[in-house]
């Protein structure tokens, strides 16, 4: 996190008040291309995913393209097995994933940063309450108390909510275990920790934010993106009640302490290119218009300089 948080308020001197699409170069379009996208990985990436190959389609008509948004944990198998050019996910591959994909292949995949996302907090909108900390997700959550909590808590009452709330438990919702979000939220929110049992585990970010709207008690994580009309977005605080909100400065400076990269894997051969409609897709994703629709999609465009870094690693120049 202190990684990225460097990272992160590093990116602010390029663009404090545009977004950062705009300091990329445009899309041009080459001639010859087609043939089969597939994409398989993040549900938190899914939107965004489907936008890219939308798009890219709609300049490439000979192209089809497939998207799969079972969870993070899908990319990796189907990348090692070549089932899928593509494996967006929303947290970092894990060493023995890397490893599997070694023994297969004898180099190790390429992983490149295309987005930057916040989880959100996120509560039904009728909710008084202001904010929370680490400590008090971590009694809401965990199990296993890892991040500061001094108890579980189990109604509204005990993060000091009026009579009127006294009584309401806490009905909690989050991602299943292949989510990169669920990894995510683990690792930085509940410090390593376990989930209580009682949690209500969705296949989708989604759905968690969906099943907040529908009753008055809720709360659930998921990617920002994914905010809906009946729930609110809770500012949060390492500690004590300093609660950031997930804006995009916020994100972009590292204020808001639920920021990570996003990730599109894929296998890269290191003595050979990628192929003619790889090689587009990606320089795609780095484009102007790529990454306009990551803000369109919710999230935060990736700066020209990480975006060189990048293409760097699968043999594209922009120069």
């Amino acid at each position: 996190m202190a990684k990225l948080k460097v990272i992160l308020s590093t990116l602010i001197a390029v663009s404090s008040t545009s977004a950062m699409a705009e300091h990329l170069q445009d899309y041009q379009k080459v001639p010859g291309i087609s043939g089969v996208l597939t994409s398989v990985g993040s549900d938190t990436l899914a939107g965004m995913t489907t936008l890219w190959v939308e798009e890219f389609k709609q300049l490439y008509p000979s192209v089809n393209g497939q998207v799969q948004a079972s969870g993070s944990s899908t990319a990796p198998p189907a990348l090692t097995e070549r089932t899928a050019q593509f494996g967006p996910m929303s947290r970092p591959m894990r060493n023995r994933e890397i490893e599997a994909f070694e023994r297969e292949h004898g180099y190790k995949p390429t992983a490149l940063r295309v987005a930057i996302d916040a989880i959100g907090i996120f509560v039904h909108r009728d909710n008084p309450v202001e904010g929370l900390n680490f400590q008090q997700l971590d009694s809401i959550y965990s199990a296993t108390l890892r991040c500061g909590g001094d108890g579980i808590i189990t109604t509204w009452a005990s993060l000091g909510l009026d009579y009127q709330w006294a009584q309401r438990s806490i009905q909690m919702f989050g991602r299943n275990s292949v989510s990169g979000t669920y990894g995510y939220f683990k690792k930085n929110a509940l410090c390593g920790g376990d989930f209580r049992s009682s949690v209500n585990e969705q296949p989708g970010s989604a759905s968690v934010v969906q099943s907040v709207a529908s009753a008055i008690n809720t709360i659930g994580y998921s990617g920002v993106g994914y905010k809906v009309s009946g729930v609110k977005r809770l500012p949060i605080a390492k500690q004590g009640n300093h609660y950031v909100d997930a804006t995009r400065e916020n994100i972009l400076s590292g204020e808001y302490p639920l920021s990570r990269y996003l990730y599109v894997y894929l296998n890269k051969h290191p003595s050979k290119p990628l192929s003619p409609i790889e090689r587009e897709f990606v320089r795609y994703i780095y484009s102007k218009q790529g990454q306009q629709l990551v803000e369109k999609d919710g999230y935060v465009s990736i700066s020209p300089e990480i975006a060189e870094q990048e293409l760097k690693k699968v043999g594209i120049n922009l120069h």
